[in-house]
């Protein structure tokens, strides 16, 4: 592609809306997304995040077996819900082709999460050219906060990382 074809594709690309950004983003969903149970995800413009719902299976579970509330949801599927809300939350605010890669995340696990449904809000605290630095919590469908996480994140064209 040449250089004027490359920065018009890019100069449309940034005057997307967040909401229009996301279902481009929704649109080419990972694999990995069906794994984690990634179901709807939206923009909520007054507080500046993503949101996306989450349905927690026995399937994402251990400790299964006679447990009052189904399993409790392993602490690796937690901290996938929220480096997805969080990597969501750079790429809407990105150019078309990112690549979000995760340096560092820091997850703190304030509940168990049980099989139910479940929500990630995800912001972007700071965008830098190379590095972005963003936030995720995790809330229960009665609104109670299950886990939190931090995260620095390397940003790179998605043509560098092949």
């Amino acid at each position: 592609m040449s250089q004027v074809a490359s920065k018009s594709r890019t100069s449309s690309l940034q005057h997307m809306s967040p909401s229009e950004r996301i279902k481009q983003l929704d649109a080419r969903r990972s694999p990995a997304w069906s794994l984690l149970g990634v179901g709807a995800i939206a923009y909520e413009e007054p507080q500046n995040r993503v949101v996306i719902e989450l349905n927690a299976e026995e399937r994402h579970c251990h400790s299964v077996a006679g447990h009052p509330r189904g399993g409790i949801v392993q602490g690796g599927i937690v901290t996938g819900w929220l480096d997805v809300a969080m990597a969501t939350a750079c790429l809407v605010g990105g150019e078309d082709g990112l690549a979000v890669a995760s340096l560092e995340v820091k997850v703190s696990f304030l509940q168990a999460a049980h099989p139910g449904l479940y929500r990630s809000y995800g912001t972007m605290i700071r965008r830098g050219r190379s590095i972005g630095f963003m936030e995720a919590e995790l809330r229960d469908a009665e609104d109670v906060l299950i886990a939190r996480a931090s995260s620095t994140a390397a940003l790179r064209s998605r043509d560098a990382t092949q």
